[in-house]
């Protein structure tokens, strides 16, 4: 009987490597403490329960500096106390130390509140984990799957072979459910897919990342080539403005001049006219004088003065016409050098 026994137990042993080498033994594992620690409400928790161990650790100090004390005192008083007393003392100092072993003991010992409390705290999220790599171990045929942060000792695993990210969205799944909307949740169904696969394949887990690397490169140029073109408008645009700026302000300038030009010339016209007229009276005067003289005495008069109106009027024509060939000879310059400048100011601008 224990013969066939053997020969059956053999035979399913056989049949199982047989399958493994066939199908391929897959192994997973998880990190339950990088688990814990992306879940918000055991973060929230955790912290909670760190501030009552602080506190407790506190409780304990002001315990062991009570019991320091004492002793302190009986060192200093010993020589002056009866047997009875230091016995007394004594006694009081062991029992508070028995005390503080106690309250030690009961917070932070084995069975102590602080690790009970951290179990209370665990067992929710575990047995969900627990139940969720199950899930994942039959959907994606694990064979094994271990927790890196349990007593058992694992020297390496291979990163493709950590399932914790997606034990963690698994969990977060559930809470997000209750917030989004039917459409947030199909892209985020889809997200999860995809990352699902990218999990299980590594290597297109790294062709992905190798196109978003080139997406990125990509949008950085465009960028960096718009923010030039930008750079480059702007500039011309200053550049443009400025060249307008110095033509308006050469314009007013040389108005300015012409203006000043005019208001220069006609005082000098209206005085000239005054002394014409004054030359004029003058002669009517004369004329009027020598009324009285002989008729040919007053042709010889009027052809004299007509003369003289007639010089001082051709004198005003010839200032007139030289003051004119001047302000024309002045602003032919001016519209020279003004030309000159421009042509200078272009061909800098080529040079550069």
């Amino acid at each position: 009987m224990r013969k066939h026994f053997f020969i059956l137990l053999l035979a399913a042993t056989f049949s199982t490597a047989i399958n493994a080498q066939t199908r391929g033994i897959r192994i997973g594992y998880i990190d339950m403490e990088y688990i814990l620690e992306k879940v918000p409400d055991y973060a929230e928790a955790k912290n909670q329960l760190e501030l009552k161990a602080q506190k407790w650790k506190q409780e304990a100090e002001v315990k062991r500096n009570e019991i320091n004390k004492l002793k302190e005192n009986l060192k200093t008083e010993r020589v002056l106390l009866t047997k009875e007393l230091i016995e007394e003392r004594e006694e009081e100092i062991s029992f508070l130390e028995n005390e503080l072993l106690e309250f030690q003991q009961k917070r932070f010992g084995s069975t102590g509140d602080l690790i009970t409390q951290k179990a209370v705290l665990v067992k929710p999220i575990q047995d969900q984990v627990f139940t969720i790599v199950q899930d994942i171990a039959e959907a994606k045929k694990y064979d094994f799957i271990f927790d890196k942060s349990s007593d058992l000792t694992m020297l390496f695993g291979a990163q493709r072979h950590n399932i914790s990210d997606q034990v963690v969205r698994q969990l977060t799944r559930a809470e997000k459910r209750e917030q989004l909307s039917k459409k947030q949740l199909k892209d985020e169904a889809e997200k999860e897919r995809k990352q699902d696969m990218i999990d299980a394949n590594p290597e297109l887990a790294e062709r992905q990342k190798v196109l978003e690397d080139k997406k990125a490169a990509r949008e950085k140029m465009i960028e960096d080539r718009k923010l030039a073109a930008e750079e480059k408008r702007k500039a011309f645009e200053e550049k443009r403005a400025q060249l307008l700026a110095e033509r308006e302000e050469k314009r007013n300038a040389a108005k300015t001049k012409t203006e000043d030009t005019k208001k220069e010339e006609k005082p000098a016209a209206e005085k000239k006219t005054t002394s014409s007229e004054n030359v004029t009276e003058e002669g009517k005067g004369k004329t009027e004088e020598k009324a009285g003289q002989t008729a040919e005495e007053k042709r010889a008069a009027m052809e004299q003065a007509k003369k003289e109106a007639a010089e001082e009027r051709q004198r005003k024509l010839d200032e007139r016409k030289k003051a004119l060939e001047e302000k024309r000879k002045k602003l032919v310059e001016e519209r020279e050098a003004a030309k000159r400048e421009k042509e200078e100011k272009k061909n800098s601008e080529e040079k550069q």
